[in-house]
């Protein structure tokens, strides 16, 4: 199958080859762009959790802090079951909005860096397949010995 396709392609004229190659190139990038696009957007809606999560605990922290200071007004006038109960609300809200700022930092961490890693890897590979690929022809359409990593040709 290899070598009917290697004839095939010997059979082309150069300007069919040069065309097809456009195209296949044009595809690969428009392919590469969509899952670029794809990953980006999967890392906006996390971002746009976390950022959910630290509103959750703004609003916690603000409850929070108005606990305090109704602590604070009740503790002063001295009506023991007053601050206690204050007490209490703070501690639940100052829990409650701890854990909210936990969560959305994790959700955050999640959508950073806002980079394509899955395309970027995909285009990596695909440089190293055409760099192999065509290091394999000499140049009349002959296959070469690979070249290692060290530059020699192996045996």
């Amino acid at each position: 199958m290899v070598e009917s396709r290697q004839e095939e392609l010997r059979d082309r004229s150069l300007a069919e080859l040069v065309r097809e190659l456009g195209n296949d190139t044009a595809t690969l990038v428009r392919q590469e762009v969509e899952l670029a696009k794809a990953e980006l957007s999967e890392k906006a809606s996390k971002a746009v959790r976390g950022a959910a999560m630290f509103g959750a605990a703004a609003g916690f922290g603000i409850a929070a802090f108005a606990a305090f200071v109704a602590f604070v007004i009740l503790a002063l006038a001295l009506a023991m079951a007053g601050w206690a109960a204050a007490l209490v609300a703070l501690a639940i809200f100052a829990v409650v909005g701890g854990a909210s700022a936990i969560l959305g930092l994790k959700q955050f961490r999640k959508a950073f860096p806002p980079v394509p890693e899955q395309t970027m890897e995909t285009v990596r590979e695909d440089i190293e397949w055409a760099k192999h690929a065509a290091g394999r022809k000499d140049g009349h359409g002959e296959d070469r010995e690979p070249v290692g990593s060290s530059g020699r040709r192996s045996s």
